[in-house]
């Protein structure tokens, strides 16, 4: 009994593997093949500080600007203790455009909208209330976020090094290039007639970024499902340079993203 059941197994076993390997709908042999993809996105920036990026900012008479001179004006924001990016979650989805090239070997893009935003954190010294001649106080904050929103369009392309399959497994290697364009609109940057404390963090409106990943292709019976991490890592810096009291203090921002993405082909 237990050597027919045995057997049994075996040649189950045996049937299923041979089976398995047409599952996938055949994506793998075919010059072009097509999906879309869901995308789990955590973004940081890298910053890089100036020398004298703890200095005070003061107030300039009679405008909106700030400058590190003491004699300029009224205190604006005191002597920074840290400027920090904390991670921070957003999502995206697009489609994926995959041409074979040899049996390990694949070129692929995958154009996707990303919705995502960025967080720079300051801390700066505690300074105490100041009385202001109409009898009001004026506090001063000492933990100050700045959030930049993002609304993407990215086109990344790049090279797919795949191992050989093992019945419907299969892994590989991802890495190449990426442009993203933000396509949000201008209001979210618009701070004109702004006070100094209430300016934006402005990015730059595109950049390069280079990326490398691992994923695993899953063959079921009529699709193949890839689960795929990847880090990209911006090659210009993203800051746009204006003299305000968060952009001042930072000679580069960079950007890294890790995505974690399922993709259906």
């Amino acid at each position: 009994m237990i050597k027919k059941l045995s057997l049994i197994i075996i040649l189950f076993t045996v049937s299923t593997t041979a089976f398995s390997q047409n599952w996938g709908g055949g994506v793998d042999d075919e010059d072009w093949s097509w999906g879309f993809n869901f995308q789990y996105i955590s973004a940081e920036y890298k910053i890089l500080k100036k020398s004298d990026w703890r200095s005070p900012f003061y107030e300039v008479p009679n405008t909106l600007g700030v400058s590190r001179d003491p004699a300029s004006g009224d205190l604006v924001a005191n002597s920074l203790n840290s400027i920090s990016s904390p991670p921070s979650q957003g999502f995206g989805l697009g489609f994926v455009m995959n041409r074979r090239v040899a049996e390990n070997f694949d070129i692929r893009a995958t154009p996707s909208l990303i919705f995502s935003d960025r967080v720079v954190h300051y801390e700066y010294e505690p300074t105490p209330a100041v009385g202001l001649p109409n009898g009001q106080t004026k506090n001063y904050q000492t933990a100050i976020d700045r959030k930049v929103q993002a609304t993407m369009f990215e086109f990344p392309i790049g090279i797919k090094v795949k191992s050989n399959r093992m019945n419907n497994f299969r892994a590989y290697w991802l890495g190449g290039a990426k442009y993203s364009i933000d396509i949000a609109s201008k209001k979210k940057t618009f701070d004109e007639g702004e006070s100094p404390m209430n300016k934006f963090l402005k990015n730059k409106r595109n950049y390069l970024s280079y990326e490398t990943g691992i994923g695993f292709d899953l063959y079921f019976e009529y699709f193949k499902m890839s689960p795929e991490i990847k880090l990209s890592y911006s090659i210009d810096d993203l800051l746009q340079h204006d003299n305000t009291v968060f952009a001042t203090p930072i000679d580069k921002l960079k950007l890294r993203q890790l995505t974690f993405s399922l993709i259906f082909q």
